[in-house]
């Protein structure tokens, strides 16, 4: 068994005028498939790893053998991240519900408020990473930043929402306008997908 590239659910162009159709291309077919073989490749001596789903390989990454450590730190994370991420866009916005909007008012104040600490956490994170709303061990919701491509499932939290900050995912269309590519993020998140993810 090996790991796979997922399909997108949508074309390449579908999330226009948002996310450029060209820097989805390049970020689909090229960034996440160089994870996904550059993984197979690492792995390809622990067939028992290879054996296991990219969540179940990860959630257990402080038992892993010390070798392949940072092959599934920064193959793997890369893999199951932007797995995640084409799941949590859509070309068909729909807005959040009552229910999801309470979930995290009651953990961030308001709804608003919570957009507002997201958009700043991802803004402010230095260097390449992603943030992401989590769901802590102790079964709080909070914000927090990951270098490079580590994730929630590393520390023993769970991922709901990450947007992926490194400068492959804007760079074609914003340029290091970082703060611009995150507005135009929100207009294409699936709020139904998060909601199933709390």
């Amino acid at each position: 068994m090996s790991f796979e590239l997922p399909e997108l659910q949508y074309s390449y162009e579908a999330l226009e005028p948002h996310i450029d159709s060209k820097t989805m291309e390049i970020h689909h077919s090229k960034h996440h498939q160089t994870y996904v073989t550059k993984l197979n490749a690492g792995l390809e001596n622990h067939p028992d790893l290879l054996a296991k789903n990219i969540y179940s390989l990860l959630s257990d990454f402080n038992n892993l053998p010390e070798e392949v450590e940072n092959v599934v730190r920064n193959h793997g994370g890369g893999h199951y991240n932007h797995s995640v991420f084409w799941e949590l866009m859509t070309p068909t916005f729909i807005e959040p519900s009552e229910n999801l909007k309470l979930v995290l008012s009651a953990n961030f104040g308001s709804f608003e408020n919570f957009i507002a600490k997201f958009k700043e956490s991802a803004t402010n994170l230095f260097g390449s990473g992603w943030t992401w709303l989590i769901k802590s061990k102790e079964g709080h919701y909070e914000i927090k930043n990951y270098p490079n491509q580590e994730n929630p499932l590393m520390h023993g939290d769970h991922p709901v929402m990450g947007i992926d900050v490194w400068e492959h995912a804007y760079y074609l269309k914003n340029q290091n306008r970082r703060n611009e590519y995150i507005e135009s993020w929100f207009n294409v998140i699936d709020w139904i997908e998060v909601e199933k993810r709390i």
